[in-house]
């Protein structure tokens, strides 16, 4: 074998067909025609974006602006004069104001974004307040970080509850704005939902920013 994977027996055997070739009276066989230039690739179809919400004329209107993924539905949360329904719609020191639906998209969770009233308030506070009131609240670990262009802290942390298989994550990210504190918030049904739901928190993290 040779150092290509080619025997010697048949290079011999092209070589001599080669000879033969150059003695034969049969004329030449006429060249190839030309191959034809390769076809340039249809550029890729265009990646499908979701829409901007937060600003005048969305369905939440927000002191801060995101993307959402595409498909993902965004609704605006009216809190019942009710104090029983308004006090599920209260979480620490922020109020739920708007629900982004992963339905559409094949998954079973929101993206909820909740906001404050005290301008001053840090994210980090905002954040505490709003895990120290989940029951059953664990491995919880906080990092600043940045959401867009804005400083941000972030947390992750655990839910068990007698309803799941197992510990639940869930994350959020808080941003201070002039208007009040923004929580942005990714529960999810299970682990599996909450992983698959991550690149539209990621998304809505990246590119959020204040609304004037």
């Amino acid at each position: 074998m040779g150092r290509y994977g080619v025997s010697w027996g048949v290079a011999v055997a092209v070589a001599g067909g080669v000879m033969l070739a150059g003695c034969s009276s049969e004329p030449a066989a006429p060249d190839a025609p030309p191959a034809k230039a390769a076809e340039k690739p249809k550029p890729s179809a265009q990646i499908a974006k979701g829409v901007v919400i937060g600003g005048k004329g969305t369905p939440c209107v927000l002191p801060v602006s995101f993307e959402t993924a595409p498909t993902w539905t965004a609704e605006k949360v009216t809190v019942a004069e009710d104090p029983d329904f308004a006090a599920l719609a209260e979480q620490g020191t922020v109020t739920l104001s708007c629900e982004v639906d992963a339905k559409p998209a094949g998954n079973i969770g929101f993206l909820r974004v909740w906001t404050g009233d005290e301008a001053k308030a840090a994210p980090r506070e905002v954040l505490e307040a709003f895990v120290g009131a989940e029951k059953n609240a664990s491995k919880i670990a906080y990092q600043e970080t940045k959401a867009g262009a804005l400083p941000a802290t972030e947390v992750t942390y655990t839910i068990s509850s007698e309803f799941t298989d197992g510990p639940k994550p869930e994350r959020a990210f808080a941003v201070s704005t002039p208007r009040g504190p923004v929580l942005v918030h990714l529960g999810g049904l299970d682990a599996g939902e909450h992983k698959a739901m991550l690149p539209a928190y990621e998304l809505a993290k990246r590119t959020i920013g204040l609304t004037g």
